[in-house]
């Protein structure tokens, strides 16, 4: 069956505040979602006309530069001092700050509001995400989250784990759309790998063990 994806875009002139443009460090990276996409062009022009250097980055699995998903879990290595997110919500901004030590300044067009997201307000996710690879490392029974879902189908990179990992037993678990508590079902299973939407890992506290995104295991 095909699939046709058809953005709604925001169509009103997004105007950010002078006050907001102060708080911008030298260097900013400006992203929002698709549906803003538009008015990116716009925002970067007010961030410059202040004297400031402004930057619309592409990451890995979007189609434009400056559209966020997510599931854009990386670390960008242009030399920039922060981050300007467009849009509501902190889902898509927190992607942001959890692979780049930059604090993250996001606005708000439907209320014209604006906060900044820092460090520590993802400390406690992180300390997680280390202490799940140190689990694995530690673990004999390792149970891969494998998800059936377009764009997250990552089947053959579970599978290479026991190519790679050889002493540990794994255990393929597929679903389309998973619900934590049903791996209370698999009580062997010390920790799980993640290899669908990295942002899973934001409900820990939901998984009864231990949980590691596949990406974040392959690069230690």
């Amino acid at each position: 069956m095909k699939k046709l994806f058809i953005p709604a875009k925001y169509e009103e002139e997004i105007k950010l505040s002078k006050n907001l443009i102060e708080l911008l460090p030298k260097k900013v990276a400006i992203f929002s979602s698709i549906q803003f996409y538009d008015s990116l062009a716009g925002v970067k022009k007010q961030v410059e006309d202040s004297g400031r250097v402004a930057f619309l980055l592409k990451t890995k699995h979007t189609k434009f530069a400056g559209q966020l998903l997510g599931c854009n879990i990386e670390k960008f290595k242009e030399n920039v001092d922060a981050f300007l997110y467009i849009g509501d919500g902190q889902f898509h901004p927190k992607a942001l700050i959890l692979k780049n030590n930059k604090p993250v300044f996001a606005y708000n067009p439907f209320s014209n509001k604006y906060f900044e997201l820092k460090r520590g307000d993802v400390e406690e996710l992180k300390k997680r995400m280390k202490g799940a690879y140190v689990k694995f490392l530690s673990s004999e029974n390792i149970g891969v989250l494998i998800s059936t879902k377009f764009g997250q189908y990552n089947l053959k990179e579970g599978l290479a784990l026991k190519k790679k990992y050889t002493k540990k037993n794994f255990y393929f678990l597929m679903f389309d759309d998973i619900n934590p508590s049903s791996l209370e079902d698999f009580p062997f299973i010390d920790m799980f790998v993640n290899t669908a939407c990295p942002r899973m890992i934001d409900d820990y506290k939901k998984f009864p063990k231990p949980i590691l995104n596949i990406d974040d295991l392959n690069k230690n």
